[in-house]
């Protein structure tokens, strides 16, 4: 996450109960007070008062005994109304149990923040602990130019606004993270064609990824999932990939049959009503 200097009281606090609500996940489904504070480097105090907050309004449950949180239902669901596709019915959480289930690699759902590339959720690996350098979190930001996943974000905005943000992120970059528009221009215009690109998994690690762009995304909102692995790693990103568009297409359509499922309440219905 970004730093909270210089940021208003008000914006220190919501980014403290973001940071909340992403501390927790498949490692961490329970978390005490000083967990969040070593975590986030946050006060202790402020940060108890925070957790207390989150209790009082559902978001959170308390354990008196363990003194430990975690998550509650309502916190999972907060937001869901109002998103369509994967991400209303629950397809999305599929596709991530069951990449990391066959895979055992790390698999990352990434999105867009104005001109950075966010990680919208980590689940990690079942095969051990990565030895790569990972700033690979939830909540995580970087310009959109600094990874594969950023790339294939980059490829679904339409020219010629594509050229004018790589010209910003370019004139934006750190010196040792200049690039070339054209050849940059040329790997975004192949992810335009596939919807799919391997290449470094960025966030400061040395990691790879092999990433594919979601289908049924709102335009203004794509999202690509990703599995991640050891730069070093015998890995094919061909099959990878082929494995991320095989989970893809199995999760695309609702299992149940919703016409059968609106027949079967029209005439609960009818005879409710009779």
């Amino acid at each position: 996450m970004a730093s909270v200097k210089n940021l208003s009281n008000k914006a220190k606090i919501a980014r403290r109960v973001i940071e909340v609500l992403e501390f927790f996940d498949d490692d961490h489904r329970q978390a005490t007070v000083m967990d969040i504070v070593r975590r986030y480097g946050r006060p202790q105090s402020s940060t108890s008062e925070l957790l207390a907050s989150l209790v009082d309004m559902g978001l959170l449950t308390k354990d008196n005994c363990a003194r430990t949180y975690q998550l509650t239902p309502r916190a999972a669901l907060l937001g869901t109304a109002s998103q369509t596709g994967s991400v209303r019915d629950g397809r999305l959480i599929q596709l991530i149990d069951r990449l990391s289930a066959q895979t055992g690699l790390s698999v990352a759902l990434f999105g867009m923040v104005g001109l950075q590339t966010q990680i919208i959720n980590w689940r990690k690996g079942s095969r051990g602990t990565p030895t790569y350098k990972c700033e690979l979190i939830g909540g995580a930001l970087e310009p959109l130019c600094d990874s594969s996943a950023g790339h294939l974000l980059l490829s679904t905005i339409a020219q010629p606004r594509r050229d004018g943000v790589l010209r910003r992120l370019n004139a934006e970059a750190a010196d040792t993270k200049k690039f070339s528009s054209v050849e940059l221009g040329q790997t975004i215009l192949k992810a335009c064609e596939t919807g799919q690109m391997s290449g470094p998994a960025g966030f400061g690690s040395t990691a790879k990824m092999d990433a594919v762009l979601l289908p049924d995304c709102d335009s203004q909102q794509p999202l690509a999932i990703a599995l991640v692995y050891e730069s070093n790693g015998a890995v094919a990103s061909d099959v990878l990939l082929n494995c991320i568009n095989d989970a893809i297409s199995q999760i695309q359509t609702p299992h149940c049959d919703q016409g059968a499922s609106v027949e079967l309440l029209t005439s609960a219905a009818r005879v409710s009503a009779a």
